[in-house]
């Protein structure tokens, strides 16, 4: 890095945007086009080797039990049918999880959830090892699974520990405040549903090197695990991502598993070997958000402030640790929102259940978190008789109450607010809370609600070892640019962001930066892309490695002309020394007969991270995103129909480095939210089958279930932290914006009897608000 720092030496200015030709720009996706077209390539476009052979699982027939006998006999005689393989085939360690040697590729001796892995068959086609992996004889000595939160609580099984944290005695302050409730709320999983499914290719090489392409959010991981599972040192694998279709944390764990058995059978075959799965074994196969159930206590005065709240989060984790640790760490860190709790206690239980492990999903616990103690805060407004969005501002962060449970500062509390105040004032919320009222006093069945929620969301990876990037930036001597970086693109606009950053150094066009493939063959030890993070790392990296070739290019003009460096300027595709001018290529040129090193690996470690969760002390944050949104429902309280009919949202990005994609972020993440919480509902029966296992079962939003009338800002904001150009993270925080929509569904039922909460859990489905209009009517549903 020339002895220089490589944050320090980052360039000045940044709050002008007039200065900037890229960054800041609303550009197009660079795959955008090839989108709409079709022409964007994802693993199963790529043309398979010759000789590719194909993969299907063999399933487990029960959800728990001891595998007694496996006969794969007929599935070996079907034609077609190259290999079976079984946990006797793994040349290393059958273990595919990403921490704790708890997840077998193959069951062995137990089986543990309906679906499990038990073989995999490799055959010529794939309908051959579909059609063979239906003759496998499965006999099991099954035991009575653990499907629910009950189940688990009443045999005592857990993947991890119980943990917990807070401030002060949050039981005596419950006691001693004026007003007390509490509950037990309910809230659902969900099923990740990206356009792509789970797919790899594995194409073997010389020596037993291996290339595996991996629709996966996490190279470096599926790299790891496939060289622990083969036996192999980590240099003999590469793992591959030009992009995937759709992830949502899908794709940070749980694409490894498919990656390794393809791995694993061209390493039997010696052949290249694929493995894609449909959408129903997807389903069945794969974790998803976790659900929980929350039971919690409150105590506030009659304003509706918090004394003291204490919550025990229940989360169903399935049958092995997977991500849980850190998905319910951070619904714990977020079980706060936006809130100031004098005394508190937050405690988890993460539960082991007879069902697929459950993993990482946009927000990543944080949305569960949060959704709680907004159920709380409208709970407490019920029992007050004030509005909703009044009890929420009486406990908003603020100066001098401005420190969370887990004992990190809120920095920022004036943007909360004011940010808040502004979407109040833009969304005309309190106009429209008394026309809603006036509607709802004059129509008996049709009632509309409204609410306006706040986002409070940290940003950083909890475990601090993955708040690190590297980026590989070369120029060559024509003036092009190649840029390779560890994040990986799942139609989140990673790849352009990144681009732009680099594009900006060197004051170019972004037509001179090729965008190339993740790869661990390029940077290695990469984190995934997860908790939003994906431009604040990958970004500064990209800069810190162009900042430094950008360095030694403007010493070698500076020397040529005469000049300081402070005198050399990068802009408009050329170079400006003193007087003298010349295009960026002439003097790539001029560096290369130099001899001027025009390559250089940037690295990039987050700032200010100290947590220690043993003690609960620490800073796990870098800093938070903001945002709040306000919704507005009509709900048919005879059949439970219902539809958003406005959305406004204002959220803060800080400086965007891509306003267009960001907004794209906030409307899609909004909407992903809006279905989580309304209308996917994941069904269970009680032998541990999935039942919403396909798009005939499982509904998703659609374009018909967008507001017509929606409505999304940026708010004008700079990040306090030195973030790459100021900008904020976007990925994960506008899911919970549907927080509101929500709680506006339960101020639509509430409007049926105000004297009583409303008992609806989440999601709230037609189904599930029906029963609680007919509760508030005093009439149960069977």
């Amino acid at each position: 890095m020339d002895g220089a720092s490589p944050i320090s030496s980052l360039r000045e200015g940044e709050g002008q945007a007039e200065a900037l030709r890229h960054v800041h720009r609303p550009l197009p996706h660079d795959s955008g086009f090839k989108h709409v077209q079709g022409l964007a390539q994802y693993i199963d476009d790529i043309r398979e080797p010759d000789g590719t052979l194909h993969i299907a699982i063999g399933q487990s027939p029960k959800a728990r039990g001891r595998l007694v006998a496996l006969d794969l006999s007929a599935v070996r005689s079907e034609p077609g049918v190259v290999a079976v393989l079984t946990a006797r085939d793994v040349p290393g360690k059958n273990d595919v999880s990403p921490a704790f040697g708890d997840d077998p590729l193959f069951a062995e001796t137990e089986v543990s959830f309906h679906g499990q892995a038990l073989f995999a068959v490799v055959a010529t086609t794939r309908e051959a090892a579909r059609r063979a992996a239906r003759r496998a004889v499965v006999e099991i000595e099954a035991e009575t699974p653990s499907v629910t939160v009950e189940d688990a609580l009443a045999r005592g099984e857990t993947v991890m520990p119980d943990y917990a944290f807070g401030r002060g005695d949050a039981d005596a302050a419950i006691a001693q405040a004026p007003r007390r409730l509490e509950g037990c709320f309910r809230i659902g999983g969900q099923e990740h549903f990206y356009l792509e499914g789970q797919v790899a290719l594995a194409v073997p090489g010389e020596d037993g090197d291996i290339h595996v392409y991996s629709s996966t959010q996490h190279p470096t991981e599926v790299q790891h695990v496939v060289a622990r599972v083969l036996g192999l040192p980590d240099a003999y694998v590469t793992c591959e991502t030009r992009r995937m279709g759709g992830g949502f944390g899908g794709k940070e764990s749980q694409a490894t598993q498919w990656a390794v058995t393809a791995a694993l059978a061209a390493r039997v075959t010696g052949r290249p070997c694929k493995l894609r799965l449909d959408r129903d074994d997807d389903f069945v196969l794969t974790g998803k958000r976790h659900d929980f159930r929350c039971d919690w206590r409150v105590g506030f005065d009659e304003e509706g402030r918090i004394a003291g709240y204490a919550v025990d989060l229940l989360a169903r984790c399935g049958y092995s640790a997977d991500l849980s640790g850190g998905v319910v760490d951070r619904a714990m860190f977020h079980a706060d929102n936006a809130y100031w709790i004098p005394a508190a206690r937050i405690a988890s239980k993460r539960l082991k259940t007879n069902t697929v492990s459950n993993t990482a999903f946009r927000g990543f616990g944080g949305p569960q978190g949060m959704l709680a103690i907004e159920h709380v805060m409208d709970r407490i407004a019920w029992a007050t008789g004030r509005d909703p969005l009044d009890v929420r501002y009486a406990n908003f962060y603020a100066p001098g109450r401005n420190l969370t449970p887990y004992g990190m500062e809120v920095e920022e509390t004036d943007i909360l607010t004011n940010l808040v105040r502004r979407l109040e004032e833009t969304s005309a919320y309190r106009a429209r809370r008394e026309e809603i009222a006036a509607f709802n006093a004059s129509s008996p069945v049709m009632k509309r609600g409204i609410a306006l929620t706040p986002v409070k969301f940290g940003i950083s990876f909890t475990l601090t070892h993955l708040n690190q990037a590297g980026a590989l930036v070369h120029v060559y001597q024509d003036g092009s640019v190649h840029l390779n970086h560890g994040g990986t693109e799942m139609g989140q606009g990673l790849y352009v962001k990144v681009a732009q950053v680099v594009a900006e150094e060197f004051g170019i066009s972004m037509e001179r930066v090729r965008i190339t493939a993740t790869t661990t063959a390029k940077v290695p030890n990469t984190s995934p892309t997860a908790a939003s993070s994906g431009s604040d790392l990958n970004g500064m990296a990209a800069r810190i490695a162009a900042g430094a070739i950008r360095r030694r290019m403007a010493a070698h003009a500076a020397e040529l002309y005469g000049v300081s460096p402070e005198q050399v300027e990068f802009r408009d595709d050329r170079v400006f020394a003193g007087n003298e001018s010349l295009t960026f290529t002439e003097l790539a040129k001029k560096c290369v007969l130099a001899r001027i090193p025009l390559s250089e690996a940037g690295h990039y470690k987050t700032p200010k991270i100290t947590w220690n969760r043993e003690k609960a002390t620490g800073r796990p944050f870098f800093y938070f995103a903001y945002g709040a949104a306000c919704a507005e429902v009509i709900v048919d309280t005879l059949t439970g129909e219902n539809r958003l009919l406005r959305a406004d949202i204002l959220h803060d990005v800080g400086r965007s480095l891509n306003p267009a994609i960001d907004i794209g972020q906030i409307e899609g993440g909004f909407v992903q939210g809006m279905g989580w919480l309304t209308t996917e509902e994941l069904v269970f029966d009680r032998e541990g089958r999935l039942l919403t296992h396909a798009p005939s079962t499982y509904k998703i939003p659609v374009a018909s279930d967008v507001p017509a009338d929606f409505r999304v800002s940026l708010y004008p904001n700079a990040n306090r932290e030195a973030t790459v150009y100021r900008s904020k993270a976007v990925g994960e925080p506008p899911l919970m914006l549907a927080n509101s929509m929500f709680c506006a569904l339960a101020d639509a039922v509430h409007a049926l009897d105000p004297s009583k909460p409303v008992p609806l859990d989440a999601p709230a489905t037609p189904e599930a608000i029906l029963r609680a209009c007919e509760a508030l009517r005093g009439r149960a549903m069977g």
